[in-house]
């Protein structure tokens, strides 16, 4: 039985948020910023009309943005977060074979289906539309490279309506090769691109057709399955079950330069918090953590030598707690504070990760585990129930250091006090 791969993929998914709540942004060109408002990180389709590139300063563009009128949105992940949710559960219900790749793009594999894909695709997409208001396009292929390379033209194809089969007949595949850059195939770089343009591999279809003997060397094996998947050989399966984390990293940049200890303190607090919890949501536990903080590349408007520093701390007992890891790394803004160094950025990373039902206890541990793991319960169910948030002291009360979102929407479907109001 041939395998059948479909990828839904969300149409310009930042930007398609912000327009669920604000009917005003429809058919009109919108971008989404990066944290501190820096860069476009997501352009409607009238932005992408308009030249607008992926990734410029906002800085670089703001009269240009203002005299066609386009709309600015501050990044809101709190938002984009949830609605990933309600759209990959909308999409649980067409196969039990799911794998969410990222916050807006998911494999599904199908057996046994009666019926023409092209339906339902086109099932999908509605099915979708009405749950989230967010747009998809889905592509289907015998494997999960082609059907990645089917969404990448359902999407821009007019023709198409948001859906592709490549599972049909042989010379539909072969024109959608032909037409696909190879430097477009999923899982082909910039730099594996340029080097198949030096062996005469343009396209998807030479890419598929190239000698294996040639590709292995310089690909790995990895660039190998490629080739096979172009082919229709299914190399690549469904990761159902996501790989267990290596590390969790909480960090960000500072709206504004950084010079004082006590901000620094307070900044890097609020991280070690939020990583905890980020610990406590996916049930782990660290035995090791490292803190940095760095300076920029300019200080006054001129060019510095850049500053990075470090603390170290390797816990006896592998912990999530909150409080027990800001009272075990005591006073470390010392070791990262040097006076007149202008801090740009500052982050938080656990290693070394263990379930946290499975912590291997130190002997001479005397810390009521039990007791503080209900505290820390608490503490979550009170900031995730959207109505208040309790944090530590540490963290600061007015937080200048922290990162801006000027035209942020309102949290509409996680925060209580944000909710869209019907007149």
């Amino acid at each position: 039985m041939n395998r059948i791969f479909a990828l839904i993929d969300c149409n310009n998914f930042y930007v398609s948020c912000e327009r669920v709540f604000d009917p005003s942004l429809r058919s009109r060109p919108v971008v989404v910023l990066s944290n501190n408002d820096g860069c476009i990180i997501s352009r409607s389709n009238e932005a992408k009309a308009l030249g607008i590139k992926m990734g410029t300063p906002v800085f670089e563009v703001e009269s240009f943005l203002k005299k066609n009128s386009v709309a600015v949105c501050s990044s809101n992940y709190a938002l984009y977060a949830d609605m990933s949710s309600r759209v990959m559960q909308t999409l649980e219900q067409f196969s039990p074979k799911m794998e969410v790749y990222s916050i807006d793009e998911a494999f599904l594999e199908f057996s046994g289906i009666g019926g023409s894909l092209k339906s339902i695709g086109s099932d999908i997409r509605r099915r979708v539309y009405k749950c989230s208001g967010i747009p998809v396009s889905v592509g289907f292929g015998s494997t999960k490279t082609l059907a990645k390379l089917a969404n990448g033209i359902a999407k821009k194809s007019v023709r198409a309506g948001g859906v592709l089969d490549l599972c049909g007949p042989a010379r539909h595949l072969q024109i959608a090769l032909q037409r696909t850059a190879a430097g477009d195939v999923w899982g082909i770089g910039y730099r594996s691109a340029r080097k198949l343009r030096g062996m005469g591999i343009d396209t998807a279809a030479a890419l598929a057709r190239a000698d294996e003997r040639l590709i292995q060397p310089r690909f790995g094996i990895t660039g190998l399955r490629t080739v096979y998947e172009l082919r229709g050989h299914c190399c690549f399966e469904l990761e159902e079950n996501p790989p267990a984390k290596k590390s969790v990293t909480v960090s960000r940049s500072f709206s504004r330069a950084v010079t004082s200890k006590r901000e620094i303190s307070e900044a890097v607090t609020a991280f070690i918090a939020r990583a905890a919890e980020k610990l406590r949501g996916e049930k782990l536990a660290a035995n090791f953590m490292n803190i940095y903080a760095a300076s920029g590349s300019y200080s006054n408007g001129k060019r510095a030598a850049r500053v990075y520093k470090t603390f170290p701390l390797e816990f006896e007992t592998a912990t999530n707690d909150t409080h027990e890891i800001l009272r075990l790394a005591g006073d470390f803004a010392q070791s990262l504070y040097s006076a007149g160094i202008h801090y740009k950025k500052a982050g938080v990373i656990f290693h070394n990760l263990v379930p946290q039902d499975r912590i291997q206890r130190n002997l001479f541990d005397s810390r009521d585990r039990t007791r503080f793991r209900r505290l820390m319960q608490t503490l979550d169910k009170i900031n995730d129930s959207g109505k208040s948030r309790v944090f530590f002291a540490g963290e600061g009360i007015e937080k200048p250091w922290q990162t801006k979102f000027r035209r942020r929407s309102p949290r509409y479907t996680t925060s209580w006090n944000e909710l869209p109001l019907a007149h």
